[in-house]
């Protein structure tokens, strides 16, 4: 499913929404509009896709639960799944797209030469 997320001025989730087209539909829909009315007020959304690798939460779905071998719950924060089971209120993302692209990078090249749960723990759930 794709999940669109709007966040506040603080990068807090605020509401989520989750559209179900297969990945295959992506080209179709990134000349599409999405219509809403929020408030009355008829508002239009694009779709925009950002390549930055795999989200944990999908290869996790796709392959199984432990398949993506991580600790971290997703790709745009560097929470790990006992610090969210810990604290559910003040989940925020804490990087941007650019970053996850930098992250994916070093995980599909792995410039230093490290084990796979080295560099899992140096690119934070991007893989």
């Amino acid at each position: 499913p794709l999940c669109l997320m709007l966040a506040d001025e603080s990068d807090h989730e605020t509401l989520t929404a989750i559209l179900s087209p297969l990945i295959a539909e992506r080209e179709a829909m990134k000349s599409s509009e999405l219509m809403l009315e929020i408030g009355g007020i008829l508002r239009s959304f694009k779709f925009i896709f950002r390549g930055t690798g795999y989200d944990e939460k999908l290869v996790r779905e796709v392959e199984g639960l432990e398949a993506s071998g991580s600790i971290f719950i997703c790709t745009l924060c560097d929470a790990t799944r006992l610090e969210a089971s810990q604290n559910l209120v003040f989940h925020s993302i804490t990087r941007s797209h650019s970053e996850n692209l930098q992250r994916y990078e070093t995980w599909r090249a792995n410039p230093y030469h490290e084990s796979v749960d080295e560099l899992r723990d140096r690119v934070k759930g991007v893989s």
